[in-house]
């Protein structure tokens, strides 16, 4: 096998996933060997732009992957810090795989910011308000 490396693939399928990538040989018949693709979506709001990261198969629990070059149009290899950095961090971040519910919900949790429901704000504030000590 070969060096690892950050690349940047567009399928012939037409989807483009990011990966840290090696080609494989394979005795005269090359593969690359993809671990952990994901793909990147630009979202624009009125809120900013954002990224949106997913796993390209989604239903697997494998990490490594195996394409064979008939599969790809093209290849890049991607040295962009920023790039690197969201792709090394959602595969390391494992808060999403902790509050992920089936359909795609994330359950919300204090790393997020989440304290307590609603009910439970509106009672505390009112307690503030009306100077009652908590117990």
């Amino acid at each position: 096998m070969g060096e690892e490396f950050y690349a940047i693939i567009k399928l012939v399928s037409g989807e483009e996933i990011m990966s840290l990538v090696m080609v494989d040989e394979n005795d005269g018949d090359p593969v690359i060997v993809l671990q952990n693709p994901i793909t990147m979506k630009m979202i624009t709001s009125s809120q900013g732009t954002f990224i949106k990261i997913k796993p390209w198969i989604e239903m697997s629990g494998d990490d490594f992957f195996i394409i064979k070059l008939n599969k790809i149009i093209t290849m890049t290899e991607t040295k962009d810090k920023k790039m690197i950095g969201l792709y090394n961090n959602y595969i390391e971040d494992d808060s999403t795989i902790e509050s992920y519910e089936p359909g795609g919900h994330v359950r919300p949790s204090s790393k997020m910011g989440y304290l307590s429901s609603v009910e439970d704000a509106r009672k505390k504030l009112e307690r503030i308000f009306k100077g009652i000590k908590e117990s």
